[in-house]
């Protein structure tokens, strides 16, 4: 079955089919890079949670970055983010985003997780 959660007309926020929770890309706020960063998987923690998933069962992320050079910035957050041994496979490249104010845009494929905190399935 697939569950979609916060529809409209354009797309689902969370997504889940067959144990995997698809997040729609998130954005933050915050005048720099490693604000949005930081607000951005902020965001995605709560959209995890809801799904039924945590950053410990993510299973790719897809960063778009307005700019290269705010790489080690992003990382700084995003390192400090992502626990110890559970990095996800990863891709980071640099793009044009909906707004120009936009520095980064985070896309988060995930396990749900069981009643004992492991994946569902």
């Amino acid at each position: 079955m697939i569950d979609r959660m916060h529809t409209n007309t354009r797309m689902s926020r969370i997504v889940t089919h067959d144990g995997t929770v698809y997040l729609c890309g998130q954005v933050g706020d915050g005048i720099d890079i490693a604000a949005q960063t930081s607000d951005c998987l902020s965001r995605i923690d709560t959209l995890l949670i809801e799904a039924g998933s945590s950053r410990k069962h993510i299973l790719q992320a897809v960063i778009w970055l307005a700019d290269m050079s705010d790489f080690d910035a992003m990382n700084a957050v995003w390192d400090a983010w992502v626990p110890q041994g559970y990095a996800p496979a990863r891709a980071c490249g640099e793009a044009r985003l909906a707004g120009d104010d936009l520095k980064v845009e985070i896309i988060i494929t995930a396990a749900e997780t069981g009643a004992d905190g492991g994946p569902s399935k």
